[in-house]
């Protein structure tokens, strides 16, 4: 068991702990942090403001939230709190000191600054890269443990092998890409389910299974929405509200549906675009999504949105929906808007073609 949370303070850098091979305490963090802003690339000053806003005098650091749970504002996140949030991922993932960590994600986010606090805290050895696409390109080293976007999994199928641990977030995990992280036997690999209210990560579902299972001390509930509450007394002092369509397994695992306010009325009939979405996985060679425009009669109709040029769409490929499954129009959209994290913004794409 990794040690408590009531034996360190968010002060505290745990001796194991290295950055880029160099063994750091913590002012000489907050030199480097100083040298990241003035000299180093557009990826380490962000790396440096979060080391100068982590070691300063304040018990709260403020970050902006995804909108995952409502319109995105500033709040303020205790940093005990994260400290208490990295001891849970140490101990549900079994990392060690020594562990060493390939740090890819960028640190204006919770999730690349969370993976910076474990490394302090949990003693780990992490190298941090320059966020991109093919993080894992140029790199032949051995690691235990990893955090990436779907996106940057997708890229580096043929260099996940090298890394013995890792875990998948900031978007959901399609269907073709589980089928290939599948194949990939040396190594374990996680979907995470989280937000920033929750400091990253609150439950994980080892890809094949299709529940997730909450952290310890994480306790669920469903509202009347049949949306996922969440209360975690060791990371938030109140219950976070979601807008997460879930399934409730046991009191403890929960199947992810989609999200309420994805959800099309079309004619009275409610329709959930991600199960339908999975439905037609692997038929669709490029990126899509279905939506809900507004319509005289229905109230809304079902559109299917495809990233790229057009193409042939057979209508054979929808045998696999139901009746009210079925878009009634098809649309091609050169580029989807998206999310840092390559999650697809589904509202500002779709502006795109009925603007």
């Amino acid at each position: 068991m990794i040690m408590n949370s009531t034996d360190i303070t968010y002060q505290n850098v745990h001796k194991r702990f290295k950055l880029n091979g160099f063994h750091l305490d913590r002012d000489e963090l907050c030199m480097s942090a100083y040298s990241f802003i003035k000299e180093g690339e557009d990826f380490e000053k962000p790396v440096g403001d979060f080391l100068l806003d982590w070691f300063d005098d304040k018990s709260y650091i403020e970050m902006n939230t995804s909108g995952s749970t409502g319109t995105p504002k500033l709040i303020k996140v205790d940093k005990q709190a994260m400290v208490r949030s990295a001891l849970a991922t140490g101990d549900f993932f079994d990392l060690k000191p020594g562990d060493k960590v390939l740090h890819c994600l960028p640190a204006n986010y919770v999730a690349g600054k969370m993976m910076l606090i474990r490394g302090f805290i949990l003693g780990l050895e992490i190298d941090f890269v320059a966020p991109s696409s093919h993080p894992l390109a140029r790199i032949d080293t051995e690691y235990d443990f990893a955090a990436l976007v779907p996106m940057q999994a997708q890229y580096s199928l043929d260099k996940l092998k090298h890394v013995r641990k890792i875990i998948i977030g900031g978007a959901k995990i399609t269907k073709p890409l589980e089928q290939k992280l599948l194949k990939i036997k040396t190594s374990e690999i996680y979907e995470t389910y989280g937000m920033t209210e929750t400091i990253t990560h609150i439950a994980a579902r080892k890809i094949g299974e299709d529940a997730f299972t909450v952290f310890p001390n994480v306790m669920l509930s469903m509202d009347e929405k049949n949306c996922l509450l969440i209360k975690a007394p060791s990371v938030s002092p109140e219950i976070i509200v979601t807008n997460d369509f879930v399934e409730m397994v046991s009191e403890n695992k929960f199947i992810w549906l989609g999200r309420y306010d994805n959800v099309v009325n079309s004619g009275g009939i409610k329709l959930i675009p991600e199960q339908i979405e999975e439905k037609l996985a692997t038929r669709i060679p490029r990126r899509y999504f279905v939506a809900g425009k507004a319509d005289p009669v229905l109230g809304e109709r079902l559109v299917l949105i495809v990233e790229g040029e057009e193409i042939l769409i057979e209508d054979s490929i929808f045998d696999v929906l139901d009746k009210y499954e079925k878009p009634k129009e098809i649309h091609f959209v050169k580029h989807f808007e998206e999310t840092p994290t390559g999650k697809i913004i589904r509202k500002e794409t779709m502006g795109k073609f009925m603007s």
